[in-house]
Protein backbone atom coordinates (compact mmCIF):
# COMPACT_ATOMS: atom_id res chain seq x y z
CA UNK A 1 0.00 0.00 0.00
CA UNK A 2 1.38 3.86 -0.86
CA UNK A 3 0.65 6.62 1.63
CA UNK A 4 -0.64 9.94 0.47
CA UNK A 5 -0.24 12.94 2.53
CA UNK A 6 -2.60 15.65 2.82
CA UNK A 7 -1.40 18.85 4.40
CA UNK A 8 -3.96 21.56 4.95
CA UNK A 9 -3.05 25.05 6.46
CA UNK A 10 -4.41 28.12 6.77
CA UNK A 11 -4.02 30.37 3.93
CA UNK A 12 -1.39 33.41 4.50
CA UNK A 13 -4.02 36.27 4.68
CA UNK A 14 -6.27 34.30 7.22
CA UNK A 15 -5.29 35.28 10.76
CA UNK A 16 -4.02 31.95 12.89
CA UNK A 17 -4.75 32.03 16.54
CA UNK A 18 -3.77 28.94 17.22
CA UNK A 19 -0.19 29.35 15.74
CA UNK A 20 0.32 33.07 17.47
CA UNK A 21 -1.00 30.95 20.85
CA UNK A 22 2.08 28.62 20.34
CA UNK A 23 4.29 31.50 19.21
CA UNK A 24 3.94 33.44 22.09
CA UNK A 25 4.27 30.73 24.22
CA UNK A 26 7.59 29.56 22.83
CA UNK A 27 10.17 31.96 24.68
CA UNK A 28 8.74 31.46 28.03
CA UNK A 29 9.54 27.76 26.95
CA UNK A 30 13.22 28.74 26.26
CA UNK A 31 12.77 28.29 23.10
CA UNK A 32 13.70 31.69 21.17
CA UNK A 33 14.16 32.85 18.06
CA UNK A 34 10.90 31.32 15.88
CA UNK A 35 9.54 33.99 14.04
CA UNK A 36 6.45 32.65 13.07
CA UNK A 37 3.84 29.80 13.85
CA UNK A 38 1.21 28.30 11.62
CA UNK A 39 -0.72 25.23 12.63
CA UNK A 40 -2.28 22.85 10.27
CA UNK A 41 -3.70 19.38 9.64
CA UNK A 42 -1.85 16.36 8.21
CA UNK A 43 -3.84 13.52 6.77
CA UNK A 44 -2.71 10.39 6.07
CA UNK A 45 -4.03 8.36 3.64
CA UNK A 46 -3.31 4.62 3.13
CA UNK A 47 -4.06 3.55 -1.01
CA UNK A 48 -4.75 0.12 -2.57
CA UNK A 49 -2.81 -0.07 -5.73
CA UNK A 50 -0.75 2.08 -7.48
CA UNK A 51 -0.92 5.99 -6.91
CA UNK A 52 -1.08 6.76 -9.86
CA UNK A 53 -2.33 9.87 -12.26
CA UNK A 54 -6.18 8.97 -11.50
CA UNK A 55 -5.49 8.23 -8.12
CA UNK A 56 -3.74 11.88 -7.38
CA UNK A 57 -6.80 13.21 -9.30
CA UNK A 58 -9.20 11.62 -6.86
CA UNK A 59 -6.96 12.57 -3.94
CA UNK A 60 -6.84 16.06 -5.29
CA UNK A 61 -10.79 16.15 -5.52
CA UNK A 62 -11.27 14.42 -1.87
CA UNK A 63 -8.86 17.32 -0.24
CA UNK A 64 -10.83 20.38 -2.22
CA UNK A 65 -14.41 19.39 -1.00
CA UNK A 66 -13.47 17.79 2.13
CA UNK A 67 -10.23 18.01 4.01
CA UNK A 68 -9.79 21.44 3.04
CA UNK A 69 -12.04 24.52 3.15
CA UNK A 70 -10.39 26.36 0.29
CA UNK A 71 -12.28 29.46 1.17
CA UNK A 72 -9.48 30.23 3.88
CA UNK A 73 -7.61 26.83 3.72
CA UNK A 74 -4.47 25.53 1.18
CA UNK A 75 -3.62 22.45 0.74
CA UNK A 76 -0.52 19.90 -0.83
CA UNK A 77 -1.21 16.83 -1.99
CA UNK A 78 2.16 14.22 -2.52
CA UNK A 79 3.08 10.90 -1.96
CA UNK A 80 5.17 9.55 0.84
CA UNK A 81 7.95 7.08 0.28
CA UNK A 82 7.84 4.48 2.15
CA UNK A 83 11.26 4.22 5.31
CA UNK A 84 13.74 2.64 4.86
CA UNK A 85 15.16 0.79 7.41
CA UNK A 86 18.98 1.26 8.34
CA UNK A 87 19.19 -1.74 10.43
CA UNK A 88 20.69 -4.95 8.76
CA UNK A 89 18.27 -7.57 7.98
CA UNK A 90 18.96 -10.35 11.04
Amino acid sequence: MARVVVDVMLKPEILDPQGQAVQRALPRLGFEGIADVRQGKRFELEVEGPVDAAALRRIHELAETFLANTVIEDFTVRVEEPAVSEEAPA
